[in-house]
């Protein structure tokens, strides 16, 4: 009984709920991404390789359909940094970390609430030894980047954070 109770509260809630904490209005059930532009000096793909993933992370953590246009909510942008800078320079002026950092230029639009959308940049980083090449840590350090980026759009657009 108290089953059937709590199931018929819950659907009367006016937002899906998903594992992942997003809160999608129930109305909003597409979502179309745009290819992301690689407006940076970095790697070629870079930008192709932003936008799979960022499909990828909201097929796994959202009910949404992916669309190839005209989604209820959509999303484009670009990235516009990636720069390796040194950080915590040592006694001999010589730099002890690098830091890998992109930045992701990010349009959300909702056809559903125009109240909703939004222009912004979000970006993160990744540290890495200066004993190590960008090269020997790229493809490392760019998935750690992304994942924090991710986070940070889903969490913007989805989770109402």
């Amino acid at each position: 009984m108290a089953i059937m109770v709590s199931t018929s509260l819950l659907s009367g809630c006016s937002f899906k709920y998903s594992f992942s904490g997003a809160s999608i209005p129930p109305e909003v059930k597409t979502l179309f991404i745009a290819n992301f532009q690689n407006d940076a000096l970095g790697p070629a793909n870079l930008g192709q390789d932003f936008t799979d993933r960022l499909k990828e992370y909201y097929q796994q953590n959202s009910s949404l359909d992916i669309v190839d246009r005209n989604g209820d909510w959509s999303i484009s942008g670009s990235v516009t940094n990636y720069s390796v800078a040194p950080i915590a320079l040592t006694a001999q002026s010589a730099a002890a970390s690098n830091r890998l950092t992109i930045a992701i230029n990010v349009v959300f639009e909702s056809k559903k609430d125009e109240t909703k959308n939004f222009t912004q940049s979000f970006s993160q980083f990744a540290d890495f030894p200066q004993n190590q090449t960008l090269s020997q840590v790229e493809t490392e350090k760019i998935n750690e980047i992304f994942e924090k980026l991710l986070l940070d759009i889903f969490n913007r657009t989805a989770a109402n954070w």
